[in-house]
């Protein structure tokens, strides 16, 4: 069996369509004997797909993905197993164990400008980091996942900044650790904590809210937007896939009758640091 993984430094690259390496793994007896790099040489879903398929490849693992690409890979007799992050060598033994769940296809793009498929979903995530769209939820593993675990946490920048407290508020926080309620480093942090015990966390931005993305720059004739010449920077409101999905956007700047929307998160390319103190699990 061959096994493909969109990779980028270790990790799984989170967008198919825009993968410039896959690591090819050879798996024999259910073991991965050998791994190899290279190149994509080509973009786009059919060409990836025409690659992997001339590869001989049986499986890929990728973090988001589109339908049209899903489609292409069927067509080309793939398995798919979409919604992978982290460490790419984790994510194959994770298949091997049979703990990698698919989540299909899970990027919704919708280019506000040209109308097209490929900008990238940006502000989608939740309150709390649960994030959809193209950017998965990875797999967590611990003894506290699929359990309800309470916590007490405190938020900060690396240069000391708070920007988000349970303490403050006098209220712990609620979450079924997994589910993808929370952003990846914080869910794996508490997946493996004790009730009483307090870590101190350090996260890049691919563990808490990505890095930017240019994508997810948005340009808009305010005559094509009906309302947008009142908007104002700052603002921030809902715009819609071409299914009809909302996504938040925060608007950047007006000017030449254009509107530019940003639908990055507010904390994309962002280290975060966390002190969490795990207060009481139960089953869920």
């Amino acid at each position: 069996m061959k096994i493909a993984v969109t990779y980028e430094d270790g990790q799984v690259f989170q967008h198919f369509g825009h993968t410039e390496q896959f690591k090819i793994y050879t798996v024999e007896d259910g073991r991965v004997v050998s791994g190899q790099v290279t190149g994509s040489d080509g973009s786009g879903h059919e060409a990836l797909a025409d690659l992997l398929h001339e590869m001989g490849i049986d499986v890929l693992i990728c973090g988001g993905i589109g339908g049209g690409a899903q489609e292409a890979l069927e067509a080309a007799g793939i398995e798919l197993c979409a919604g992978a992050s982290g460490s790419a060598d984790e994510a194959v033994e994770a298949y091997l164990r049979g703990e990698l769940v698919n989540t299909g296809a899970n990027c919704d793009h919708h280019d506000a400008e040209h109308g097209g498929e490929e900008s990238s979903c940006g502000g989608s995530c939740g309150e709390e980091g649960g994030c959809r769209g193209c950017h998965p939820k990875a797999t967590v593993v611990g003894k506290n996942v699929g359990k309800t675990c309470r916590v007490h946490y405190r938020g900060t920048f690396n240069d000391g900044t708070q920007f988000d407290s349970s303490y403050d508020r006098g209220e712990p926080l609620e979450f079924v650790c997994g589910a993808g309620m929370m952003i990846l480093g914080f869910d794996a942090a508490v997946a493996d904590m004790d009730v009483g015990q307090t870590v101190q966390i350090h996260l890049t931005p691919f563990e808490a809210y990505g890095e930017r993305d240019p994508r997810a720059v948005i340009r808009v004739n305010i005559a094509e937007l009906p309302g947008s010449e009142r908007l104002a920077p700052g603002e921030q409101v809902y715009l819609q896939t071409a299914n009809g999905q909302p996504f938040k956007v925060r608007v950047e700047s007006v000017a030449d009758g254009v509107i530019t929307f940003d639908a990055n998160h507010e904390m994309a390319g962002r280290e975060l640091n966390f002190t969490i103190e795990l207060l009481e699990i139960r089953e869920s």
